[in-house]
């Protein structure tokens, strides 16, 4: 896969555009297992199972792909602790940290939301 390189400013980055640099980084983080780690690390810093314990449902599998992009993308930090065996934890970055506080408010809208949301649904599939 070749990553698009972005050297303009954050205006210029149309996500109308199929070949946009920010629809392949929206594309990245708009994914539930991704909104679902960005909301667990929160403030604070967690290792591999901590954060495996945290996210029900969550694969061995899907956890590394997605803490993998995250980094890539600058969202999640990663440390590693030179020890036997190595200790790794994850933390947000600056910019994971202001995607968080999205985040947080779309969890927001999901509970001022959900009953009409509930009653949509029932509606629409009698």
């Amino acid at each position: 896969m070749v990553t698009k390189q972005f050297s303009g400013s954050p205006e210029d980055a149309d996500l109308r555009r199929a070949d946009s640099l920010a629809r392949e980084i929206f594309s990245d983080v708009a994914n539930k297992w991704a909104l679902l780690i960005i909301e667990a690390v929160g403030e604070s810093t967690l290792r591999f199972s901590e954060l495996r314990n945290e996210i029900e449902g969550i694969s061995h599998k899907m956890l590394t792909q997605n803490l993998r992009m995250l980094e890539r993308n600058g969202l999640v930090d990663r440390t590693v602790h030179p020890t036997v065996p190595p200790r790794v934890e994850y933390a947000l970055t600056e910019a994971g940290r202001g995607l968080r506080r999205t985040v947080d408010s779309m969890c927001d809208w999901t509970h001022q939301y959900l009953g009409d949301i509930e009653d949509s649904r029932r509606r629409f599939d009698t």
